[in-house]
């Protein structure tokens, strides 16, 4: 089995040579645009209740484009905390927030160097699998949704290529799960609140999971 290490640092090149070549838009982040991005937040932050004010990690949070979104979208306060394994994400990122009081951003080694939160979200970081096998890709991905479910009081939230997708657009340097096991995974592991999203224009899946309803 390939180690976590080898993947992470696979990961970082490969995200750093995006923002080197495309610098720090939606291209440069892996994405196709900024409307599909945009698209992506909301079904994201479909995990924040209706709590007066909170906390939330941004899980390869990239240039810190979800901070950018959820200041034009959220109205309760909010205290934004975005992390990278790219030195040069988080140079972006830092640039994007500026002085910004409620935002902050880090490097991290993994996934559990991230503080507590309210709640934790990660957009696009599950896709690439680059050359790694499906197994050990998913090995990587339960290691850090186990890190996102302990440092997430409320509930956190990810996406997925979908398994649904048109076969003849597939690529197989991109991660397919079935969203069904996915969405198990967490029930049987993390919560009994757990919500898939598989209804909006993009060859993907949400999952919300939540802490406590009520």
């Amino acid at each position: 089995m390939t180690s976590h290490p080898d993947i992470i640092r696979s990961v970082d090149a490969y995200y750093t040579d995006k923002i080197r070549t495309h610098g720090p838009t939606a291209k440069g982040m892996d994405w196709r645009d900024e409307e599909t991005q945009f698209l992506r937040f909301a079904q994201l932050l479909k995990i924040v209740d209706s709590l007066d004010s909170f906390s939330i990690n941004d899980l390869g949070c990239g240039a810190a484009a979800t901070h950018r979104y959820m200041t034009s979208h959220i109205k309760q306060p909010f205290i934004y905390r975005g992390y990278d394994i790219s030195e040069d994400m988080i140079a972006a990122a830092s640039m994007a927030i500026g002085k910004k009081t409620n935002a902050s951003v880090a490097k991290i080694q993994t996934a559990d160097d991230m503080q507590v939160s309210d709640y934790s979200v990660a957009s696009g970081i599950f896709n690439v699998k680059m050359d790694y096998s499906d197994k050990d890709w998913w090995e990587f991905c339960l290691k850090n949704l186990d890190a996102m479910n302990a440092r997430s009081t409320h509930g956190f939230a990810f996406n997925m290529l979908t398994a649904y997708s048109d076969k003849e657009h597939m690529r197989g340097d991109l991660f397919y799960p079935i969203p069904e096991d996915v969405f198990a995974h967490c029930k049987n592991n993390y919560s009994r609140h757990v919500t898939l999203l598989h209804d909006y224009p993009l060859y993907e899946f949400t999952v919300l999971v939540r802490k406590d309803v009520g």
